[in-house]
């Protein structure tokens, strides 16, 4: 008996597996009827038009050589039908052709199988990685999937980003909006090196990307540059409120670009940054502090909760109160918005959350964001962000709070012992026509 306890794995390619065979042999069969179905339909329509014999004028005209489709179970050879026009050569420009729509010509691999591999890439697959994972699934010998042949199909991505950098924004209005500078763990130029994004939500009440730049420290020039940028491509209205860390140079930036939208700053950056200026044992129970301020459930409370947390630590710890103090009125500003939307706009998880696994696919490529390649990783954020917030939304009543019309308040629901219920539990009523903001 051996002692080794190293199973061995059970490598691609190295068994025979009767399902997939009968799978491919299925899936032969029937795109051959397909194509034979797709030519036989083309004739169909031709059957009208005759020579000056009076012979049918587009006729079948044998098949082109065998070539193998690469599938999402393997490959699949298939043979195409072709058809010829009996009035005209193949110069002529009156010649009646047939271009298959199942089988394009020269495709080497299914559209699924081409959206596949830029995707495994943006969800964490290296590059070098792509020929052992694909051949688990379509086979040893699944041709086209080297390194190379990944690189050039993520080139489209190139001419994608330019497009969705140039896109019209005359037609789109945003509420609210966050704004964060995102660092990612990978090898750049300069370690200063940031990429700067804008989310925005729309008055239906739907999170999109606004803005992804490369920056510099998150400086008010690159802030600047990029809030310009959504200026020029038509973005006229102001959002009510913008959603930010303490960074000075995104506040300065939208107070030159945009000087009437409200500030709010994200509880989140600020907690840690009145924790850090605590001794750790008094951490806990001054979060628990913090926590009450945000989590109230009128303003009044919580600008009860604020004095009370600035009387407890301002004679101890004078600059833990004084970073707190000082950014009140923005740390405050979502409570004048309907309270179904608080818990979106208090902090920067909308982008927080986004950009987690965009961090993971950045540690997992080698020196993914180099001077040449750096627009291409752009889009892959892009694409990324798109992904999930487009499943990211609240209810509807953000397009009636900016537009003059019926808006929203909660009402609390009393218990039995007349305590106010939890956040959770508000109920919202239409109330009267008006406007959150002048």
């Amino acid at each position: 008996m051996s002692n080794d306890s190293v199973v061995k794995l059970i490598q691609p390619g190295t068994f025979n597996d009767l399902l997939t065979d009968v799978l491919r042999n299925g899936a032969r069969a029937l795109l051959t009827q397909a194509v034979e179905a797709e030519v036989a339909e083309f004739l169909g329509q031709c059957a009208d038009l005759k020579t000056e014999a009076g012979l049918l004028r587009v006729v079948r005209h044998g098949h082109l050589p065998e070539r193998e489709i690469m599938t999402g179970i393997g490959r699949v050879a298939v043979r195409q039908p072709r058809v010829r026009d009996r009035e005209a050569g193949a110069a002529d420009a009156g010649r009646i052709g047939f271009t298959p729509a199942i089988l394009p010509p020269y495709a080497r691999r299914s559209k699924s199988l081409e959206m596949l591999i830029p995707v495994l890439y943006l969800k964490g697959v290296s590059t070098g990685d792509f020929e052992e994972a694909l051949a688990s699934l379509l086979g040893k010998d699944a041709p086209g999937l080297s390194a190379s042949t990944i690189g050039r199909l993520k080139e489209v991505w190139l001419d994608e980003h330019k497009r969705w950098n140039e896109r019209d924004l005359s037609a789109r209005r945003y509420a609210y909006m966050w704004a964060d500078g995102i660092h990612l763990q990978a090898r750049l130029e300069d370690d200063a090196q940031c990429i700067l994004v804008i989310i925005g939500a729309t008055l239906e009440g739907r999170k999109e990307l606004l803005g992804l730049i490369d920056g510099t420290r998150e400086s008010a020039h690159d802030w600047r540059a990029l809030l310009l940028d959504l200026r020029r491509r038509g973005l006229s209205i102001a959002p009510q409120i913008a959603v930010a860390d303490g960074a000075l140079g995104f506040w300065k930036a939208l107070g030159e670009v945009w000087p009437k939208t409200r500030e709010q700053r994200c509880w989140v950056h600020k907690t840690a940054n009145v924790l850090n200026k605590l001794p750790k044992s008094q951490q806990p129970k001054a979060k628990r502090a913090l926590q009450e301020i945000w989590m109230a459930e009128t303003k009044a409370e919580a600008t009860t909760a604020f004095d009370a947390f600035i009387e407890t630590y301002v004679v101890k710890y004078d600059k833990a109160a004084e970073c707190l103090e000082k950014d009140r009125e923005a740390l405050l500003a979502f409570y004048d918005f309907p309270a179904e939307h608080w818990k979106h706009l208090r902090t920067t998880n909308p982008i927080e959350s986004t950009f987690a696994t965009v961090r993971h696919r950045t540690i997992r490529s080698k020196g993914c964001l180099s001077e040449q390649n750096r627009p291409r990783h752009g889009l892959q954020v892009g694409r990324r962000c798109a992904e999930i917030l487009a499943k990211a939304r609240w209810p509807p009543p953000v397009a009636k709070d900016h537009s003059g019309r019926k808006i929203h308040r909660w009402a609390r629901d009393r218990c039995s012992d007349n305590r106010p219920s939890s956040p959770s539990r508000r109920r919202l009523i239409p109330q009267a026509v008006t406007k959150i903001c002048a």
